[in-house]
């Protein structure tokens, strides 16, 4: 591990057992901050530290701690004072219990540090209760006393260290009374094997690839203005609403996320979509009318070319006819008349 600043020196107390350490943050902010300007000039807005009996500022090395008494009255603590507090925890984690780890409510859950061991002599003991947190599969809960007060701690095993998660006391963690809905609820067995469903093809995900989408995007923006561009638009916000058809809305949650995990979707592809028309640019509707102009000229020309044709072709079958009609009447007239016999008279 990286050299890290130690925010607080001390000692594990486990029994009769003793181990040195040092106490670092297991966690870091990655938030962007933000300083107060005046709008008007872009002037930075400070804070000074005024004495109110001076009525003049101070520097950091002239600041003490003192305590307010009900009366107004303001009574000095120096870090002596704290130092020399009369309790074990003042300078040690003190172990008082091993449970199992689903005993403590993640509610209860603070800040995280890590318990670095303090030079050579902590490594044995400190090993030692390392892999007695192993094999027991338990956590241990301690106190210890930091920034001023008196706290809780679970220690557990990560990786090869040893790390101690700030536990807020029983009493600072509040019931969840006119939280849950205060309305009879009946939730059929259709929609439990729905959620079910739901809850089987979002399936798992892997920590190490969430990411802080939010720091990402106001990281764009300062960039953009700090180059003089125009800040990136924000997307159209989801249409949200109250959810009507609860049965429908689970199905179509499972389908999308199949379609996002790249699974097929039996009724999705069974049904036909009817896609609107899609806008063309101007280009594209000059190309359309250019095209749709010679096709009314090519049309124009064929049916202007078919028109003669027609008419020949309705004169030839009409001299056809007419000769046909001659030939036959001059067929009629060659024949040759039969003799009509002549009467004898007595």
């Amino acid at each position: 591990m990286r050299h890290v600043r130690s925010i607080w020196n001390g000692a594990i107390s486990f029994g009769l057992v003793s181990i040195p350490i040092k106490l670092v943050n297991a966690t870091e902010n990655h938030a962007i901050s933000f300083r107060q300007i005046h709008t008007e000039d872009g002037g930075r807005i400070r804070y000074r530290k005024v004495c109110e009996l001076e009525d003049r500022e101070v520097t950091s090395a002239e600041i003490g701690k003192g305590y307010e008494d009900a009366d107004g009255t303001i009574i000095p603590i120096t870090d002596e004072d704290l130092a020399h507090l009369p309790l074990p925890t003042a300078k040690t984690i003190e172990i008082v219990a091993f449970v199992p780890a689903d005993r403590i409510d993640p509610l209860q859950m603070d800040a995280a540090y890590y318990l670095q061991a303090g030079g050579a002599p902590a490594a044995k003991p400190y090993t030692l209760l390392r892999e007695a947190l192993k094999r027991s599969h338990k956590v241990a809960i301690a106190k210890y006393a930091l920034r001023g007060r008196e706290r809780l701690g679970m220690l557990r095993v990560v990786g090869d260290a040893i790390a101690m998660h700030g536990l807020l006391w029983p009493d600072e963690v509040r019931a969840p009374e006119g939280v849950a809905p205060d309305t009879d609820v009946t939730v059929r067995d259709k929609e439990l094997d729905l959620a079910d469903a739901l809850m089987d093809t979002l399936g798992e995900v892997d920590l190490e690839s969430l990411h802080d989408e939010y720091r990402e995007a106001v990281e764009e923006v300062v960039a953009a203005k700090a180059a003089g561009e125009t800040p990136p638009e924000s997307p159209a916000p989801s249409s949200s609403g109250k959810v009507l058809d609860l049965m429908a809305a689970l199905e179509n949650s499972v389908r999308a996320a199949k379609q996002s995990r790249g699974e097929p979707d039996e009724k999705a592809e069974a049904e036909v979509r009817h896609l609107p028309p899609r806008k063309q640019t101007p280009k594209q509707q000059t190309d359309t009318k250019k095209s749709t102009a010679t096709t009314k000229k090519s049309t124009a020309k064929k049916s202007t070319t078919a028109r003669p044709t027609a008419k020949k072709t309705t004169a030839s079958k009409t001299a056809t006819a007419k000769k046909t009609t001659a030939k036959s009447t001059t067929a009629k007239k060659s024949q040759p008349k039969k003799a009509t016999p002549r009467k004898r008279t007595a």
